[in-house]
């Protein structure tokens, strides 16, 4: 039986990208299979539920102020309107709904449409997922009454590289508001974007943030940047398309996460509508088994409904049965 390590070192993480491609996913795999049924794959469906006019200047992200992407800021959505978007997503096969506002901490005044929200959510038989920045203890035990089941905050990358995409709020920040979902009793969601330009080095410092948290997030999305015109790493990447990380690289990471943090769910995220069939297939062998359904996510386009099917029945896979107990969804939005 594998054991569950909170204890992991860079270096042994390090040692585990090094390895052979093929012996990297057979002991993903195998660590997969342990733990997780091995063919099937959990459906989720991410809202916009307030997009645009986030103060946070991260350079991925198209709702940034500062980003000149046209984008434009709207107000939060009335409640009923996100329920209805709610049963939509269900009737289309999802399990957990996914919410993200673009502030860089809810107000206050927010909070009762919020929590609103939440319950409605979850009256529908739907697991439920906010991202909505940074959070106040008060705050997220609010969300913790209101029956939040999992609350998003990426670290989005490793702690030595973040400096070089955001620096509107540091590190800290976002740990905080970690400790703070997790001590209020709500599953935590946190992953990040690779392919903003970091090295492997700062892959490993990412997934050692997450590897060596006391509780492992119980969601870690994996997203690969989807770099759009207007904001400083769309702007950057295009002018220097090496920098766009490779395919095995990306897969590499998927396998290390799932290697390190056994119980997570490992969500494939952003970027997947761009990969190809044998990229996502791999990313499954190398123990993803989340995924973000339709054909948009939050701003950023997304594989679709359709699209997704083909390829599950090619695949063989599933989608997850719900009697699983639950585990702990940014939603990082490198357009999640």
């Amino acid at each position: 039986m594998t054991q569950i390590r909170t204890d992991w070192t860079r270096d042994e993480i390090a040692a585990l990208f090094d390895l052979p491609f093929t012996e990297l996913l057979f002991q993903a795999a195998s660590i997969h299979r342990e733990f997780h049924p091995p063919s099937q794959v959990q459906l989720c469906t991410l809202l916009s539920i307030k997009t645009g006019g986030c103060p946070e200047d991260c350079g991925y992200c198209s709702q940034s102020v500062k980003a000149d992407s046209g984008v434009e800021a709207t107000k939060l959505m009335e409640v009923q309107s996100v329920l209805q978007r709610a049963a939509q997503a269900k009737d289309a096969g999802s399990q957990r709904f996914c919410m993200g506002a673009a502030w860089r901490n809810p107000k206050d005044r927010d909070m009762p449409a919020i929590v609103e929200i939440v319950k409605g959510v979850r009256a529908m038989g739907l697991e439920t997922c906010m991202t909505l920045g940074m959070l106040t203890p008060k705050q997220a035990d609010m969300l913790k009454e209101a029956g939040l089941d999992y609350y998003n905050h990426n670290v989005d990358t490793g702690p030595e590289y973040y400096e070089r995409v955001i620096s509107s709020r540091k590190y800290e920040d976002r740990l905080d508001t970690l400790q703070n979902v997790r001590d209020a009793g709500i599953n935590v969601c946190s992953g990040g974007i690779v392919g903003m330009g970091e090295t492997r080095s700062d892959r490993v410092g990412f997934v050692h943030t997450l590897a060596t948290l006391e509780r492992h997030p119980e969601s870690v999305p994996v997203n690969a940047l989807v770099p759009v015109k207007g904001t400083v790493l769309g702007d950057m990447l295009a002018d220097t398309p090496l920098a766009k990380i490779d395919d095995i690289e990306f897969v590499r990471t998927v396998a290390v996460a799932r290697i390190t943090m056994p119980m997570s769910m490992v969500r494939l995220s952003a970027g997947r509508e761009s990969m190809s069939e044998a990229t996502q297939a791999l990313c499954f062998m190398a123990g993803a088994n989340s995924i973000f359904t339709g054909d948009k996510l939050l701003t950023a386009p997304n594989a679709g409904d359709d699209t997704d099917a083909a390829l599950f029945a090619k695949l063989g896979l599933t989608a997850l049965q719900q009697e699983e107990p639950m585990r702990a969804c940014k939603v990082a939005e490198p357009a999640e």
